[in-house]
């Protein structure tokens, strides 16, 4: 009988041990960083974002919008393979048993939550995200619903984000109330104030007109006016955080800011110059969303991040991104207050001031109304509202969720920009610069102060556009620990 006894508790013990030993097994030889499953999506879908901003040009809060969701339905599919983690959209899933919650099921689940949800969001690049799966060894074509396998969680995932989140005021298929079919149609009716041809209202937004590249001059409309109304996240809403008003047309504030603005134009350094295009992004711009999720690349490759640890930070990466924008438009919308270009021309007409004169012409002596931001005529200057920055809002945003995950602000990045100029002025280039990003707040602060040297924004779009970030970024951790699980999380 004891023999029996024994015997029992030997196979129990193994029985309940073997899972364990899978799972111990599989820490030590997971890949890390830039050789994660996690990792290897993140990548792709930069280069989906790459692609969108070629084949559309730039629409920085669609694009975001479609890497948050992406995250969301990776982190929906991983949280099956987890303890403690809670899906966001994923309902009706049980959590697999300890046994099955494998490194192996885990890459196969989030490879097909990432997979369904990219072909979703960046429809044009279907054929990359098919010949990334054949080379995962996947089949694309496998719709399992089945949730009881990686598979099937997976595509169950991309599946639940994606019904969850139509109609959310995105407009992603133009069939809001007030829209014509047409995907991202204005279906609020958003008319400026103000036109390209004549200005009624000096306080208010002015679209402006860029050349086509052939000749000839086009003014782009406000770009998604109705990104105030999409549904966020993790925050409660949308205004949740309202930014206070901008300074006033007749406010010293207001003066002072644009004759800082105006010092800092035309005594950019070399380093300077290279600052404003590397957070301008450039050619195959991934917007700030796409490029705060390559500096959590960089986190990830630094830290030797597994595949729980990255699926972890760049869900609460890009949510962050995402309810930035969306709270960033808020603000944006609601004030729909005027650029610099504008004020410029206001305060400095028929004076002389010295400044940058355009591509071809360095720093000259002009009048105040020919005034220009240090861009190229092809993109003089983002089509919307300049109150507050998107990139302050969503650098902050991103650069505080980054020292909130990683428990410590300390970044040590550094970035080469080799012809500081090319962007903006090609027949004065000058020499290559290192960029030292010392600190994830720093880093968020060069990407604002970036926008005013440009001559982008004001100094109140960015520190106030800073701050919405950094309180965006708090209210989703505590969205984010709630999904982790983390029942401690001190709120």
């Amino acid at each position: 009988m004891k023999i029996h006894k024994l015997v029992y508790k030997i196979l129990l013990c193994s029985i309940l041990t073997t899972p364990l030993l899978a799972q111990t097994k599989d820490k030590i030889n997971e890949p890390t960083g830039e050789n994660n499953m996690a990792y290897k999506w993140s990548q792709i879908a930069i280069t989906a974002t790459g692609n969108d901003t070629d084949r559309f040009k730039p629409r920085p809060t669609v694009t975001s919008r479609y890497l948050g969701l992406t995250f969301v339905a990776v982190f929906d599919a991983w949280s099956r393979y987890d303890q403690k983690a809670i899906p966001v959209y994923l309902k009706d899933t049980k959590r697999r048993p300890v046994n099955e919650q494998t490194l192996k099921n885990k890459e196969i689940a989030i490879s097909y939550a990432a997979y369904n949800a990219l072909c979703e969001y960046y429809f044009s690049d279907k054929q990359l995200f098919i010949d990334f799966m054949v080379k995962l060894g996947l089949d694309p074509n496998d719709k399992s619903l089945d949730p009881t396998t990686p598979v099937g969680i997976g595509n169950l995932a991309a599946k639940a984000v994606i019904e969850a989140r139509k109609h959310d005021g995105s407009n992603q298929y133009g069939e809001e109330d007030g829209s014509n079919g047409t995907p991202y149609f204005n279906y609020v009716n958003y008319k400026p104030v103000n036109s390209p041809d004549e200005m009624i209202d000096v306080i208010h937004w002015q679209p402006k007109y860029f050349s086509d590249g052939k000749g000839g001059k086009f003014a782009p409309g406000c770009a998604t006016p109705f990104w105030n109304k999409v549904k966020p996240v993790g925050l409660k809403s949308g205004n949740q955080f309202r930014a206070v008003p901008p300074p006033s047309l007749d406010s010293e504030q207001l003066k002072n800011e644009v004759k800082e603005l105006l010092d800092l134009q035309y005594n950019l350094t070399n380093e300077q110059k290279a600052l404003v295009e590397f957070m301008r992004d450039g050619p195959k711009s991934v917007q700030q969303a796409g490029h705060w999720l390559k500096f959590a690349q960089d986190v990830s490759r630094r830290d030797h991040h597994t595949l729980d640890q990255d699926v972890k930070m760049f869900f609460y990466n890009q949510v962050t991104a995402m309810d930035c924008f969306i709270a960033c438009w808020d603000t944006k919308m609601f004030y729909d207050f005027a650029r610099p270009y504008a004020l410029v021309h206001h305060y400095y007409k028929d004076q002389n001031i010295k400044a940058w004169g355009g591509p071809g012409f360095g720093n000259i002596e002009m009048k105040g109304q020919d005034w220009r931001p240090y861009s190229p005529d092809i993109f003089l200057c983002p089509a919307f509202p300049g109150y507050v920055s998107g990139h302050s809002t969503i650098s902050g945003g991103c650069g505080e969720a980054l020292k909130l995950w990683t428990g410590s602000d300390t970044f040590g990045e550094s970035a080469t920009w080799n012809e500081p100029g090319a962007m903006t002025e090609p027949n004065n280039i000058g020499k290559p610069v290192v960029l030292k990003f010392p600190t994830f707040t720093e880093t968020a602060n060069m990407a604002g102060i970036s926008r005013v040297m440009g001559g982008y924004h004001i100094q109140s779009d960015n520190i106030e556009g800073l701050k919405l970030g950094r309180n965006v970024a708090h209210e989703v951790w505590k969205f984010y620990n709630l999904h982790i699980g983390n029942k401690n999380f001190n709120k």
